[in-house]
């Protein structure tokens, strides 16, 4: 065990040593999540593609064909509605996409869904000083991670960078619950996929809940959030894959301890490119406008709804080790981080108290 300078509290460390020339291969979120129940007849999977990755629904129980062939479409339904019609920024027809085009001042009506999804996202923004931030899309452009293809010599002026940022900021959305309507005070633009996938799994799993299914895993992109358990009561199950192979292999197994919990990551090694030596994340702060420098290289977070481990997880891979454990531990979120040492040619884990009761090795 050792401490974090300044917290003053335990923190409990682990070091692997994995050497950089093996690398990380695999998306950090990518979950052998169902291999410890793939072969169990009582379980029911489906699966599809929405915001631009894939979905898996697995529900625990003796259903007909029927009943399931109808939450199927029922869950088919509610993505589409959430991904094609609210949130997404490459449909010019969404919601999202509209509001990004409305003209600064003018009140925007706004759908349930938007209102929580920005009201949460506006909280985390303020609780992290800023680290979650759904107006960094221009800064994210500009670094060459949209979805135009990255041009040569992708790292931008100081000034360019300066301009950008003159666009960003939660502060400027304004939100008003009780009208159902939205507006801009500048010419901001969001990008909520830094939690919406964690919204729709909330929202998939509470259909789940209300049309008889509770016991049940449900995966988006590498978000989960699972509830109950298998058949004779056994708990969910988990695993996090070997980061340094493409096997599937499975490093860390976790435990729901039969809680509903939601499951959340975010990575900085994946998604990069290299200029005169350097190496620049795809994951920007929107407070300095640069992509992050620190030795965080992935963060899981654990929480009992999927939006708010989202968004955290995000949070924290950009405010780096220390600030991301200080404010885990003062909110008491289950967290679990790595790290690279350049020095020592390692990777190390860091996890709070209140993750550490998942893990099961």
């Amino acid at each position: 065990m050792t401490k974090l300078s300044g917290l003053g509290l335990t923190i409990f460390t682990i070091y692997m040593r994995l050497f950089y020339s093996l690398a990380f291969t695999s998306f950090i979120v990518a979950w052998v999540a169902f291999f410890s129940f793939l072969e169990d007849v009582s379980l029911v999977k489906f699966d599809g593609l929405t915001m631009g990755t894939s979905y898996s629904v697995t529900i625990s129980g003796n259903f007909s064909d029927y009943e399931i062939a109808s939450v199927k479409d029922k869950v088919a339904e509610v993505l589409y509605r959430l991904d094609r019609e609210i949130f997404s920024t490459y449909v010019l027809t969404s919601e999202l996409s509209q509001f990004n085009r409305a003209v600064v001042g003018k009140p925007f009506v706004a759908s349930a869904e938007q209102l929580e999804v920005l009201s949460l996202a506006q909280k985390v923004f303020v609780e992290t000083d800023g680290a979650f931030d759904v107006t960094v899309g221009p800064l994210v452009r500009l670094w060459g991670f949209g979805p135009e293809p990255p041009k040569e010599g992708s790292v931008p002026s100081s000034s360019s960078i300066e301009r950008s940022m003159a666009r960003l900021g939660m502060e400027n959305l304004v939100i008003d619950s009780s009208l159902n309507v939205i507006s801009k005070t500048k010419s901001i633009e969001l990008d909520v996929s830094g939690i919406a996938k964690g919204y729709a799994v909330d929202k998939i799993s509470d259909l789940l809940v209300d049309s008889g299914f509770e016991n049940h895993f449900v995966e988006i992109g590498g978000e989960l959030k699972m509830r109950g358990f298998k058949t004779g009561k056994i708990n969910w199950m988990p695993a996090l894959e070997m980061p340094i192979s493409n096997k599937g292999e499975a490093y860390a197994h976790l435990d729901s301890l039969g809680r509903t919990i939601a499951i959340a990551g975010s990575g900085d090694y994946r998604n990069f490119f290299e200029e005169n030596g350097v190496r620049y994340s795809h994951e920007i702060d929107p407070r300095n406008g640069r992509p992050i420098t620190h030795g965080l290289a992935a963060v899981f977070v654990i929480n009992e709804e999927a939006s708010m481990a989202d968004a955290l997880a995000t949070a924290y891979l950009v405010m780096g080790l220390e600030a991301a454990v200080e404010h885990a531990t003062a909110s008491n979120t289950a967290s679990y981080f790595i790290s690279h040492d350049d020095v020592k040619g390692e990777f190390y884990q860091t996890y709070t108290p209140q993750f550490k009761e998942y893990l099961v090795n």
